[in-house]
């Protein structure tokens, strides 16, 4: 079984070698899905990713 790996914007932006407001604006197109830390505009927004997730 795979563990998920929680990951900021910016770590899946360094990751796919994209800006991070590339990644807010694709990510539900990629299958991630964010989840937002806290409330109002300051509110870090995590995804979960799998080891064994795909890039198209």
């Amino acid at each position: 079984m795979v563990e998920p790996v929680l990951m900021d914007t910016s770590a899946v932006a360094t990751m796919l070698n994209m800006s991070t407001s590339w990644v807010n604006r694709e990510a539900s197109k990629l299958g991630l899905k964010g989840y937002k830390l806290g409330r109002g505009r300051n509110a870090k927004v995590v995804f979960k990713w799998l080891e064994q997730q795909k890039v198209h």
